[in-house]
Formats: structure tokens, sequence, C-alpha cells
């Protein structure tokens, strides 16, 4: 999809992955609304961005958020529509599993999740009269292994990974693509509570990288499904192995 006046929905866009999704659309020429929880830092992000941005708050686990900025978006697309909805809201706490609090996990299971789930609702509802449309979901190497300090955090991922295998097969009829993008270790303020980091931040992902992955993938041919992709640094492996 080419995406020049493409307008596209990107959530939590007001810092890390998610800003950078936004500059490296928005450089593309694509229009995008921005949405965060955070309105202070979402206003900040915005005025920062050269392009055709709208900012508007919003709770991803929130139904009743969800649907404002489903109708926000539309209303700003005009007859074209969204073309492009990124769920990549997420978060963690990084915990060893006797001392997660039960909000702790509501709060992860909720936007990690629920709020994967409540986005795609929403741009399936957008797109499907207009039979063209993809929604990539930003989700994480810890949907593939299980990952100590990150269990609660795993099995949110775990179970995005499979809804997004079953959105896309319930979305392909309807001529809408579904693509999920995982990324492994990524150096935002994400890791900056981890309680088990072995390698150092620099040899993480940049926010850019992934950007660009996302970018790549949303411009194919629209023929093409590109189903899942993972991204890892070089230095981001599961075994040591000498030269």
């Amino acid at each position: 999809m080419e995406l020049c006046q493409e307008t596209i929905v990107v959530t939590g866009a007001a810092r890390g992955i998610g800003l950078a999704l936004t500059k490296a659309l928005v450089n593309q020429g694509g229009r995008v609304v921005m949405s965060d929880v955070d309105a202070t830092a979402l206003q900040e992000a915005a005025a920062g961005i050269e392009g055709d941005v709208l900012p508007v708050e919003g709770d991803v686990a929130c139904g009743g958020a969800v649907q404002a900025l489903a109708a926000a978006a539309e209303a700003w697309a005009g007859p074209k529509g969204v073309a492009i909805w990124i769920n990549n809201a997420g978060l963690a706490r990084h915990r060893w599993i006797p001392d997660y609090t039960e909000e702790e996990i509501d709060l992860m299971l909720d936007v990690n999740l629920k709020g994967t789930i409540l986005g795609s609702q929403a741009a399936l509802r957008l797109m499907k009269p207009r039979k063209r449309g993809h929604i990539l979901n930003v989700i994480s190497t810890a949907s593939l292994r299980g990952i100590p300090g990150e269990t609660v955090y795993c099995a949110a991922k775990w179970g995005v990974r499979g809804f997004t295998q079953g959105l896309g097969e319930e979305a392909a009829p309807l001529g809408i693509r579904v693509s999920a993008l995982l990324p492994g270790g990524v150096a935002t303020d994400f890791w900056a509570a981890a309680a088990e980091r072995q390698a150092p931040l620099e040899k993480f992902l940049s926010a850019q990288h992934v950007a660009d992955a996302a970018v790549g993938l949303l411009q194919m041919d629209d023929v093409c499904v590109p189903r899942e992709l993972v991204l890892r640094s070089l230095d981001d492996r599961d075994f040591t192995v000498s030269p």
C-alpha cells in the first residue's frame, strides 16, 4: 500500500516505538492519528512533528475511548477512511511471579491484550464497508518464549499473538490484511525497571529499527499478506555459540 495521504491510527504514540512509527509514517506522506493515554506527552509529541497529525487522548483498554478514537479518525480521514490501524500501545511491570499485585496483572492484560482486541474491532468496523485496510499489531518476542521477570507480560503477548492469527483469518475474506510485528528488546523506557536484563541497552534494537520494519511491511503490495515478522538485534540470542 502506498502510504502517502493515507490515514493511519497509531496507539501508544506519545513516546518510544509509537512515536518513532508516527514520524516514519509522516515522512512517507501518511496522515497519522496519534493516540495515547498520557495527554500531556501526546500533545508535546504531536507539537514536535512536522506533518499531518491529529492527537487524540484515550485509553485503549476502555471501549468507549476506542470508539471515540475510531470516530475521530474516520471523520478526519474523509471519504477514503482509515486505511491502517496500528495497535502499538503496551506496557509491562517487571516482577518475579510472587511479587505481582492483582492490579498490575489486570493492567497488563487490559492494555496489552484487551486493548489490542478493542482496537482491532474498531479497525475492522471502519474498514469492512470499503473492503480495504491493514491492521498491524506490534507484539513482542515475549509471545514466543517464557521469560523470567516478564511472565505476566508474556501471558498477555501470547494471547495477542493467538488473537492476531485468528483475526487474520476472519479479515482476509473482507479484503483486510492483518500483520504482526514481533520486536525483541528495544532500547526504550520500557526496560527501565526490568528485573532480568542481561544484554546492555546499546545492544538492543532502536525504536527506529522497529519503525523502519513496520513501514516496509505496510508498503508491500496489497496482494501480499506479511503475517508475522520477528525482528531481533544481532546480539539478542537465546544461545551463546563460540565462533
